[in-house]
């Protein structure tokens, strides 16, 4: 089991935070652990939602299967809920799991970004692979919230899928934008 982390970078504008919606649908692009010429583009599920088992089944409930090529076995993607993400976190401390894919805070428990994180990257998602790995991450359009400085809450129509993303709140007279955004998947 290896634990990936998706990570977000934006400048927020007239914004206080910006989220990922637990109950919409997220596309990767994911590869085989095994080999890097084997892989399954845009990958499209929701996190809120695992696929059906039969039953005896083995695996654990997971939101994403795949059997590759010469494998007896799927290779399955689970993403983590904030409980879980906070288990496999201090599993990984215990065994003394080396936080890869740069410095900072990015490989600690998905939180929301807010202000004060504009232009660093923080983890939002939590995933846990089994002979899969994710490594790239593609905004569909409805994946986001975003909530002003004045409080308003943006949840339809933040699509990051170019880069950025503006709005007015007319209730508190002002922009609120989301800018330069990037993503990157790191391993735990």
């Amino acid at each position: 089991m290896v634990l990936f982390v998706l990570c977000i970078k934006a400048e927020l504008d007239g914004a206080e935070s910006l989220s990922l919606l637990k109950n919409t649908n997220i596309c990767f692009s994911v590869r085989n652990l095994l080999s890097d010429y084997e892989t399954r583009e845009k990958i499209v599920f929701d996190p809120s939602e695992t696929l059906e088992q039969d039953e005896g089944d083995r695996e654990p409930p997971h939101h994403f299967a795949v059997r590759w090529e010469g494998q007896k076995k799927f290779s399955t993607l689970i993403v983590l809920d904030e409980e879980g993400a906070k288990s496999a976190f201090k599993k990984m401390k215990k065994k003394g799991g080396k936080k890869k894919g740069g410095g900072g805070g990015e490989a600690d428990v998905p939180r929301d970004m807010t202000a004060d994180d504009s232009g660093e990257y923080v983890p939002v998602l939590a995933m846990e692979c089994r002979g899969v790995e994710p490594y790239a991450f593609h905004p569909l359009g409805n994946e986001f919230k975003v909530t002003s400085s004045g409080g308003a809450v943006f949840e339809e129509d933040v699509d990051l899928s170019e880069g950025d993303w503006g709005d007015y709140d007319e209730e508190n007279d002002e922009a609120v934008g989301v800018n330069e955004f990037e993503s990157k998947i790191i391993s735990v």
